[in-house]
């Protein structure tokens, strides 16, 4: 059950004297006729102008046609950002194979966690950027990044240089892009927001349905650089929308900080950013080694194992959405509790597998139940931070910090699984990765009392 106590804030909008009008923002409604200020990047076409400072353009509209052309742009960022990342797992599957280039598993998925962490720390790195009004900027760079990163794998033959092009230039790219697809959700809307973040953050599962099954549709036919080609093809395409729809409707009066030193003071939020750390180690186990789960132990032929990233999407598009319509209603932390403490029974029940209709089957629910966890942490976030001036600089450090996790997911069940060369240790793999989602369900649960006991103003 939600807790909303009747105080003066009893809704999570931005406070109305902490932000000023975009160029989307009529002058009926600010109260301004001055023409906007023409910056360099403006006049390059780089950013759009910047907007004089001044009243607010009254709240957020919660619809309308820009408001839900923001989450169109949005879905098509999470869909080459969190998209791709949740591609690696075929990308994993194949460099196993040896036919590009020898190396362990754990160093394979070095290659997808540092392009995992470079989006998480390049992200939290950019606020400051998108706050003195450079989104075009953000998305151009970004964009280019993104397309020149797949270019450049298409010619890699060796392991150094897909950890270049693959793990570092796709990496940094999306890192651009992370940013808008999040900070621009809360200033269109407030009372419908886990609806829009989770109707954007879908396109993260159509990305990882759609590249895994480009690419291996495509590699048998026209060979792996032409197939990586084809993949910057689509991300070209698909990243022009956004560019051309996302517009800032407000900007704050002075750009956030890297840094807000009342987090060190805030414990529940502390705790929910540990929380969340522990637990995308356990997700990043799940989804950088299923499908060479299936095909190592041959509950799937090599063909299958390349679609179980998919099937894994698939239930994500609706474990992104559906959750995040219900935590409008009963608040985003009695959604996430049971979502990483299904997730962790899920991973569990990998012990137990031995058979193509069992892996089938578990992957579909770990991607219902992971999209819980992957789309709800933003909205979290906003939950938890009563100055919601410092919302950027919260979401940034505190995806900082989960990048940390990234990190130790991929590499860290890459080496417990090889650690008998005689054997791949599957059973200590999925121990690791169910033990760290329960524990952070468990930390998930504590933030829930915590908050209950601090008599919170907002849904949690």
């Amino acid at each position: 059950m939600a807790v909303t106590e009747t105080t003066h804030q009893q809704s999570p909008e931005l406070h109305p004297d902490e932000l000023k009008p975009s160029d989307d923002v009529s002058s009926s409604a600010t109260g301004h006729d001055e023409p906007y200020e023409k910056t360099a990047e403006a006049e390059a076409g780089l950013s759009q102008p910047k907007p004089p400072a001044g009243p607010p353009g009254g709240p957020p509209p919660n619809g309308g046609l820009t408001a839900w052309l923001q989450v169109l742009g949005g879905f098509f960022l999470f869909f080459n950002t969190w998209g791709i990342l949740n591609t690696f797992g075929v990308f994993q599957t194949y460099y196993e194979s040896g036919e590009l280039f020898r190396e362990t598993s754990s160093n394979i998925s070095w290659i997808g966690s540092v392009q995992s962490v470079c989006v998480l720390f390049v992200g939290s790195a950019t606020g400051p950027v998108f706050d003195r009004g450079h989104l075009r900027l953000l998305l151009l760079i970004g964009s280019f990044g993104v397309v020149f990163g797949f270019m450049m794998l298409s010619l890699c033959k060796e392991f150094w240089q897909a950890m270049l092009a693959q793990g570092f230039c796709i990496g940094l790219g999306g890192g651009m892009l992370f940013v808008p697809s999040v900070a621009i959700m809360p200033t269109y809307f407030n009372t419908r927001l886990g609806l829009a973040i989770g109707l954007a953050a879908s396109g993260s599962s159509m990305g990882g349905i759609i590249y895994p099954i480009v690419f291996y549709r495509l590699l048998p036919q026209i060979g792996f650089g032409w197939a990586v080609r084809v993949l910057g093809f689509m991300a070209l395409a698909t990243l022009l929308i956004p560019i051309s729809v996302m517009k800032m409707r407000v900007q704050p009066p002075k750009a956030r900080s890297l840094l807000d030193t009342t987090v060190f003071t805030d414990y529940t939020f502390i705790l929910f950013v540990a929380g969340a750390m522990i637990g995308f180690i356990g997700l990043y186990v799940e989804l950088f080694y299923i499908s060479f789960f299936g095909e190592a132990t041959g509950y799937t032929d090599s063909s299958m194992s390349f679609y179980l990233v998919p099937i894994l999407n698939a239930g994500s598009v609706f474990g992104r959405t559906l959750p995040n319509m219900l935590s409008d209603k009963i608040g985003p932390i009695n959604v996430i509790i049971p979502g990483a403490v299904i997730c962790s029974i899920l991973v569990f029940c990998n012990m137990a597998v031995d058979s193509l209709g069992g892996i089938v089957v578990q992957a579909l629910l770990f991607g219902f139940f992971s999209g819980i966890f992957i789309a709800l942490p933003p909205v979290c976030f906003f939950s938890l931070t009563a100055d919601k001036t410092k919302l950027g600089t919260r979401l940034g450090m505190g995806f900082a910090v989960i990048a940390l996790g990234v990190l130790a997911g991929g590499p860290g069940g890459g080496a417990i699984l090889q650690s008998d060369p005689s054997n791949l240790d599957w059973k200590g793999t999925w121990a690791y990765s169910g033990a760290t989602l329960i524990a952070a369900g468990a930390i998930f649960f504590i933030v829930r009392f915590l908050k209950v006991g601090a008599k919170v103003v907002t849904k949690v």
